[in-house]
């Protein structure tokens, strides 16, 4: 790391769990954000701050005036701008050092696959089961971790797939008939600070994986009750029969 980098990640390096070694392990890495929306506002600007090397943003959505109460990476000079172009600007003028491709078109499956089968990690900040169901197949295909949240009315969650570790359930270990749980805070609403606390344990979970400390979420869930400031941690199984990763 040259000089600038020493200061910048100074406090990083400070802690004895990511050192010098694991920010250079962040330096290198490519990691995926699904979605730049509430939950990847935080990721985003996390991730980027954090010094990832590379940055993918996917979102083929543009910047409308509802998105404002939660989705802080985006402002009112930027109405009606794809999400990643507004994110780009906001990433670039946070850390230069960050490098950041951005896809503002929807991609199919098979363009998502390929997306994920180059990278370190992925980030699914979308809100719909269908493409949380697409990205997942893919990151179990690849071998890829996956940081899945969400975020409705005043509750969160959190689950983790990360295939190093032996029989690591996946996203559809969990959800598999999700036809009668699609959800949208357009018509439920969601607590602007919730989306915050969400997108940021996304975030220190994606360093916890690329640098190897701690003891990542994965094998659970993690349910958030924001308005009784109540966390719940639930054991997930892999099952043999999931149409993702079973055998």
């Amino acid at each position: 790391m040259i000089d600038d980098e020493l200061l910048r990640y100074s406090r990083h390096i400070l802690l004895p769990e990511i050192d010098v070694s694991g920010q250079e392990k962040l330096l290198a890495a490519h990691v995926a954000i699904i979605g730049i929306g509430g939950l990847g506002s935080p990721v985003a600007l996390y991730l980027a701050s954090s010094g990832i090397g590379k940055l993918s943003l996917i979102d083929f959505d543009s910047v409308d005036l509802s998105n404002l109460q939660r989705q802080i990476i985006h402002d009112t000079d930027h109405l009606g701008t794809t999400k990643v172009s507004s994110a780009q600007g906001k990433l670039a003028a946070l850390n230069p050092g960050t490098s950041v491709q951005v896809y503002a078109e929807k991609l199919s499956d098979l363009e998502i696959s390929a997306l994920i089968k180059e990278v370190d990690a992925v980030v699914d900040c979308t809100d719909n089961f269908a493409t949380r169901l697409t990205i997942n197949q893919a990151c179990v295909q690849h071998q890829v971790p996956l940081i899945s949240g969400a975020a409705i009315r005043m509750e969160g969650q959190l689950m983790v797939y990360d295939p190093s570790i032996a029989n690591a359930p996946c996203y559809a270990c969990l959800y598999q008939n999700t036809a009668e749980l699609d959800l949208n805070c357009a018509t439920t609403g969601v607590a602007a600070p919730l989306v915050g606390i969400i997108g940021s344990m996304q975030a220190m979970e994606t360093l916890k994986i690329l640098v190897g400390f701690g003891e990542p979420a994965t094998g659970s869930l993690l349910i958030f009750d924001a308005a009784n400031t109540q966390w719940q941690r639930f054991r997930v199984n892999r099952r043999a029969d999931c149409p993702a990763c079973g055998d």
